[in-house]
Parts: C-alpha cells; sequence; structure tokens
C-alpha cells in the first residue's frame, strides 16, 4: 500500500524565507514555484537518491490551520554532522541524537519556521539503495 516517500509538505508563514532556508540546507534550489494572488504560495524540492518531493506551503493554505507535526525522517550519511548543520543554519533541536538500534541512529530540528525535520542514519535504506 505504502511504496515510499513521495512528497512532504510543510506549512510555513513566509514562503520565500521558508525556500531559501531550504535551498541553504540542501545546497540546490526549489525546481518548481507557484503563485496565488501575487504571492509566492508554494515552492517543492526535489531531494535525494529517490528524488523525493519537499514542499513548502502558505500557512494560509492549509484547511483549519492544518494537523500537528510529524516527525519525518530523511536519510543521512552522518547523522551527528547533518544535525549540527541544521542547528548551525539557525534550527532548534526537537530531538537529540538518539541510537534507536544497531544501525538506526535518529535527532530533529525544529526549522525556523515551526516544522519538526528529521534525519536519520539507516542501515535498511542504505542497503536499499546499494541493491539498486
Amino acid at each position: 500500500m505504502l511504496r515510499g516517500l513521495t512528497t512532504i509538505t510543510y506549512a510555513v508563514d513566509y514562503v520565500p524565507a521558508a525556500r531559501d532556508w531550504y535551498a541553504e540546507v540542501l545546497g540546490i534550489e526549489a525546481y518548481f514555484a507557484k503563485e496565488h494572488e501575487g504571492a509566492l504560495a508554494y515552492v517543492e524540492f526535489r531531494v535525494g537518491d529517490h528524488q523525493a518531493e519537499l514542499g513548502l506551503l502558505d500557512r494560509r493554505h492549509v484547511p483549519d490551520g492544518g494537523p500537528g507535526t510529524a516527525v519525518t525522517y530523511w536519510a543521512v550519511d552522518d547523522v551527528e554532522a547533518a544535525h549540527a548543520r541544521l542547528l548551525a543554519l539557525g534550527a532548534t533541536e526537537h530531538l537529540p541524537l538518539t541510537e534507536q538500534g544497531p544501525g538506526f541512529v535518529t535527532a530533529s530540528v525544529l526549522d525556523p519556521f515551526g516544522n519538526v525535520l528529521g534525519v536519520m542514519y539507516n542501515e535498511h535504506y542504505l542497503a536499499m539503495v546499494g541493491a539498486r
């Protein structure tokens, strides 16, 4: 039923600032942008080995303010370095580095826009990518 990560959309108060911050974090520019009533309302990045989509949506377009924030984990090669870089770029700690079991280490931050951004070293993910 669920076949893998496709798109994650974070609601933000100001899309241009969120776009610029995530462009710095990811080292790439957004590939898609949409305006609504003359203002930037949505941007999207393609990220990582499977080109998962990260969308940033103006919070005004989220029905009823949207649901609570879920932690979505993105695979990284060095979770400690990724966590430290996110903190250096203005994120705040949500959950510290935690070994969840052999080969699985997580950490998460709150981005400057109030979303939880998780990073994870995941041996299963690496095995899957390696088998491709």
